[in-house]
């Protein structure tokens, strides 16, 4: 085997590494089973994962990019805390991108990316269905992003994908609230999309994610002011 060869292969092996610390912890951050401000300890993952420190650092640096994880000036690594004080310019951001790609979704929509959509959409009503809180919010995900593809931007579908990972700590949170109960409105709001994606009404599209959004931040909003309302013990 050739130097050149070998190299290569080390250096796929340590890109399928890190691309497996990444997936882990970003998937362990966005779940919450890593609580904001928890502490990732390198040397323990790198005996969990049976792996070296290099592609756990690497990964963490991944993370660091998409705001989900902290470098500390002593170069310890935390999970980075939910900004609940500035969270109103996360859910304007939000809700445009719903607008958008919804809009651009009913008006270049393919045969395939309905079919796409469609899929999505019953794994998400499964989730539903199964009072599944963590399997909602994954297919809520995939289902929003679908959307976001068939409207053929990728800046925008990369920035609603990003807005909306950032969005499943919150939902999390929120839907915890709900108990065992999980809302079926939100599959009949889906439904009326994929509806009007299909008919290529950009306006009731438009008008469709903008009341979608529009509530599910209100909400949220309602969840956070009934939290910080609870008596505190003196």
């Amino acid at each position: 085997m050739s130097e050149k060869t070998e190299t290569s292969q080390a250096e796929r092996k340590r890109g399928e590494g890190v691309r497996r610390v990444y997936e882990i912890l970003r998937d362990d951050i966005l779940d919450l089973r890593l609580a904001p401000g928890s502490p990732i300890d390198e040397v323990q993952l790198a005996e969990r994962l049976s792996m070296s420190r290099t592609p756990i650092r690497e990964a963490l640096v991944r993370l660091a990019a998409e705001g989900l994880v902290t470098t500390l000036p002593n170069r310890s690594t935390v999970v980075s805390s939910i900004d609940f004080l500035n969270l109103h310019t996360f859910f304007d951001a939000l809700t445009l991108m719903y607008r958008v790609t919804t809009r651009l979704a009913a008006e270049f929509r393919t045969e395939d990316d309905l079919e796409i959509i469609r899929a999505r959409q019953a794994e998400f009503t499964r989730a539903v269905e199964a009072h599944d809180a963590l399997a909602m919010i994954a297919t809520n995900r995939e289902f929003h992003a679908a959307i976001a593809e068939a409207g053929r931007n990728p800046y925008y579908t990369g920035l609603f994908c990003r807005l909306l990972d950032e969005g499943r700590r919150i939902l999390r949170v929120y839907y915890s609230s709900f108990d065992d109960h999980l809302p079926r409105r939100y599959v009949d709001e889906h439904e009326d999309m994929i509806a009007a994606i299909g008919a290529r009404d950009v306006a009731e599209a438009d008008r469709l994610a903008s009341a979608h959004a529009d509530q599910i931040v209100r909400q949220i909003q309602d969840m956070i002011a009934r939290d910080r309302r609870r008596p505190i013990a003196l």
